[in-house]
């Protein structure tokens, strides 16, 4: 069967449209990781990401009849991008649905390659259902982002140049996963030439549907998916893509989301280049598979998969990845309310960096502050400052890994609420479009008074919310039947420390 794959890699029609993209020496990041690092610069092709490989292989083949009636796909970004230039290259009409979440950037992107835009639902899968209708009321050929031979062989040219570029021959491969069209190319083709040359999958923790499905031998359907990674963040692999990775990719790591934008800082650092995150993703899993292995000297292969990332996006980015890279911490401290506390809190702590300090008066016995702090050596600094700190009698909590304390709480230290009764505090995450604040206040309704509210866009697909609300003992079963209701993410924090230190 890979026999087959190899064929149809070797024959596919992507150059048209695509490029022979560079496999470029990574000197920092193989510095820090002490192996030799290469990335595939797909980030470089015309629609600065691979996607359109697959797409352009697919819509090439088909026959005229197909080419006359038009092409339609679902997507938030890369592969409608990819599809739109194909059909535009060939003089073919396409129709693209998109969520109505997807940001204004890639709505234009994908309009001035030639696509006819249809914003429908909230999510992909929304999307992809509408498409697949349109594709039978107008007859149209629906172009699928991943589970196609075709598509997959198209993705696979980048396994084939990856082997023709690389100076001698690489020990290990680690490929980006969503739907598993690129991995199932890469490791047939690589597989089948070379089979020595590992093949590692790497996904988002918030999205492991290829890592489930593989642990279950079957393709897994997630009850919910994270979108900090968008370009990856699929529910349901593809069932030819299952069973290609299934049988020729060595693992599938996951990464959380401070690895990854660590990971977009190191590509940035080493080609001034900007990954969105889920173009980050080979290398985050590379990182944590050195960490993890102990490796030194070997040629390790990142694919940096794409760079549509927003502009609005970056600062969230940025303020993740020291965290991601283990070189600052967060920590909520408790210090004495009284003259010269804050110096002696700095005394403490040594020559470090302090990165963020955020505080407000509170009552004259303690303070609770913020604090940010940069360290150098990783785990082992962290806890030994964090050890010092608690020897010198300062409470310490340590927050780097506390979403809520990242995302809310350090914009809003210092709102202790005064004789509020009843408080729970609930974060939220919901589809990101105009009106839609207004919309989810509207769903959670007038019968319960709202005594904390923090909203901040991230320039992603969904917002984050975290509101306080007060609501009887009597009433609680009450409230979390709205909860139900809501059909929104959503994750109680009551009993979050940040909560107790900053807000309570």
């Amino acid at each position: 069967m890979l026999e087959d794959y190899v064929k149809e890699i070797l024959k596919a029609r992507v150059y048209d449209v695509a490029k022979e993209t560079p496999l470029d020496f990574a000197p920092t990041v193989t510095r820090r990781t002490h192996n030799k690092v290469w990335l595939k610069r797909e980030d470089l092709q015309p629609v600065f990401s691979y996607k359109l490989r697959g797409a352009h292989n697919l819509i090439s083949s088909l026959g005229e009849a197909e080419k006359q009636r038009g092409v339609i796909a679902a997507s938030a970004g890369n592969h409608a991008q990819g599809v739109a230039l194909s059909a535009s290259k060939l003089g073919i009409r396409s129709v693209i649905v998109m969520p109505k979440t997807t940001p204004e950037i890639k709505v234009n992107a994908v309009r001035h390659l030639g696509g006819e835009i249809v914003l429908h639902g909230n999510n992909y899968d929304e999307a992809s259902e509408h498409a697949h209708q349109l594709a039978e009321e107008k007859g149209m050929t629906y172009i699928p982002p991943f589970d196609h031979p075709l598509v997959i062989a198209g993705q696979g040219t980048v396994g084939k140049e990856i082997l023709q570029q690389h100076p001698t021959t690489p020990d290990i491969i680690f490929v980006p996963v969503g739907g598993g069209g690129l991995i199932a190319g890469v490791a047939a083709y690589v597989k089948y030439l070379c089979p020595e040359i590992k093949i590692v999958g790497v996904e988002s923790d918030e999205a492991p549907s290829m890592k489930r499905s593989l642990e279950a031998g079957k393709p897994v359907l997630l009850d919910k998916i994270g979108i900090f990674a968008d370009g990856a963040a699929v529910r349901l692999v593809g069932e030819e893509t299952f069973r290609v990775a299934r049988d020729h990719v060595d693992e599938v790591l996951l990464v959380n989301n401070d690895e990854i934008c660590a990971a977009v800082k190191d590509i940035f650092e080493d080609t001034r280049s900007i990954p969105e995150p889920a173009g980050a993703l080979a290398l985050a899993g590379l990182k944590q598979y050195v960490n993890r292995e102990g490796l030194q000297d070997k040629e390790l292969v990142a694919i940096f998969s794409g760079a549509n990332i927003n502009f609005d996006r970056l600062r969230h980015v940025a303020e993740l990845a020291e965290l991601g890279e283990h070189r600052e911490v967060l920590l909520g401290v408790t210090i004495p309310e009284r003259p010269g506390s804050f110096r002696e809190f700095c005394h403490t702590i040594g020559l470090r960096s302090i990165t963020e300090f955020n505080y407000r008066y509170a009552d004259s016995c303690d303070a609770h502050i913020f604090a940010g702090i940069q360290i150098k050596e990783g785990e082992e600094e962290k806890q030994a400052l964090i050890a010092t700190l608690k020897e010198k009698g300062y409470p310490v909590v340590d927050m780097s890994d506390n979403d809520m304390a990242k995302m809310h709480i350090r914009y809003m230290v210092g709102g202790h609420g005064a004789n509020v009764d009843n408080e729970i505090l609930v974060r939220f995450e919901f589809p990101e479009r105009p009106g839609a604040l207004l919309h989810f206040l509207t769903r959670i309704g007038k019968q319960w008074n709202i005594s904390l509210f923090h909203y901040r866009n991230h320039g992603a697909a969904y917002g984050r919310v975290l509101m306080g609300i007060q609501v009887p003992e009597s009433e609680r079963p009450a409230f979390r039947e709205l909860l139900q209701k809501l059909d929104l993410p959503n994750w109680e924090e009551t009993d979050n420390p940040a909560y107790a230190l900053f807000l309570r």
